[in-house]
């Protein structure tokens, strides 16, 4: 199987969430362990070599790949999560949705000075979510900061919101 077939694979549902909104779900193709394993892999070949440390994977589609990845590349794995879900102290950065405001909250010890880090999560749309989190992890002062997606919808234009400097990659574009 190839990265292409993938998208074969990735079920459209429309009006979800909302009317209008057509809604690429991954759980089909996740499901299938041919693809999940070269999701893996070419997630994997994108970053072999980089000096990985971490994979900061976003709630909650964004824990599967970033799991994934940080798995194979021996990297470990840190989840961005909703207010009030991480245990200890917590670093926060507040972003605007299409319908109000939402939070994302990381251990304020999760990342150092040393790492190199993936951010990574399912799909780029807006690109809200991921540019927060974004801006949370810079403020950590990691060494590098790379941004992962396995799905781009390249439309929306999500990825115009983030610094010419990011380094960005998607598995799939639509």
């Amino acid at each position: 199987m190839k990265t292409e077939e993938l998208k074969a694979l990735i079920r459209d549902v429309p009006d979800f969430p909302t009317k209008g909104i057509m809604f690429r779900d991954l759980t089909t193709m996740i499901k299938n362990p041919e693809a999940l394993h070269v999701m893996g892999e070419e997630l994997k070949n994108l970053y072999v070599g980089k000096g990985v440390t971490k994979v900061v994977g976003i709630e909650s589609r964004g824990f599967i790949g970033g799991s994934i990845l940080a798995f194979e590349l021996g990297a470990g794995f840190v989840p961005a999560r909703k207010p009030g879900k991480l245990p200890a102290v917590t670093v926060k950065k507040a972003f605007a949705k299409e319908y109000g405001v939402d939070m994302i909250e990381l251990h304020s010890d999760a990342i150092g000075p040393d790492d190199v880090v993936v951010l990574h999560d399912d799909l780029l749309a807006t690109g809200g979510t991921m540019l927060a989190c974004y801006d949370l992890v810079k403020s950590m002062n990691p060494k590098k900061i790379y941004i992962n997606f396995i799905v781009e919808l390249s439309c929306l234009e999500g990825r115009s919101k983030f610094p010419k400097d990011c380094e960005i990659t998607s598995l799939l574009v639509y």
